[in-house]
């Protein structure tokens, strides 16, 4: 992994929890997909058959989230969420002024914010990557998605504790 590669946090329970996911996909869910396709064709014309594209649909998104799944629990680094120096990276709580309003959100992978009420933002984001690396106190701009230049104040980085 070369070294501006943003790295994917997660912490144990998280991988636990994506790797039990990711069994039960590949191995029941895989099954029951394969008998819903077939219950479906044993139906008859495929090209008018609703249960069949649809089960075709979802074996599609499944196997889609079984790649996603492999690549995240193969690149992720799992420790605990790393203690706060006042710096935000991932794995941190950030409370920051965005265009005048305080949030208070988590930096990272969505997956390790399940359970929780804060917002996650990826630091890959419009968001994230304009404050990855900002100390507290410091500022800065992003472009949104619809072109508005928003500004950033970082007002407090916590150590994000579940």
């Amino acid at each position: 992994m070369s070294s501006d590669a943003p790295v994917t946090f997660l912490t144990q329970e998280a991988y636990d929890r994506l790797a039990g996911e990711l069994e039960h996909l590949s191995t029941t869910g895989r099954e029951e997909i394969a008998k819903k396709i077939e219950s479906a064709r044993e139906e008859g014309d495929l090209k008018e058959n609703g249960g069949y594209h649809a089960a075709k649909d979802e074996q599609g998104k499944q196997e889609a989230r079984i790649r996603t799944l492999q690549h995240l629990l193969k690149t992720a680094t799992v420790s605990e969420a790393p203690a706060s120096r006042g710096i935000v990276e991932p794995g941190t709580v950030v409370t920051a002024l965005v265009a005048g309003g305080e949030e208070r959100f988590l930096l990272g992978n969505r997956e390790i914010g399940v359970g929780t009420d804060l917002d996650v933002y990826s630091e890959a984001s419009p968001l994230g990557s304009a404050i990855l690396g900002l100390k507290v106190g410091e500022k800065t701009s992003y472009t949104a998605p619809n072109g508005r230049e928003i500004a950033v104040e970082i007002v407090k980085v916590d150590t994000y504790l579940g």
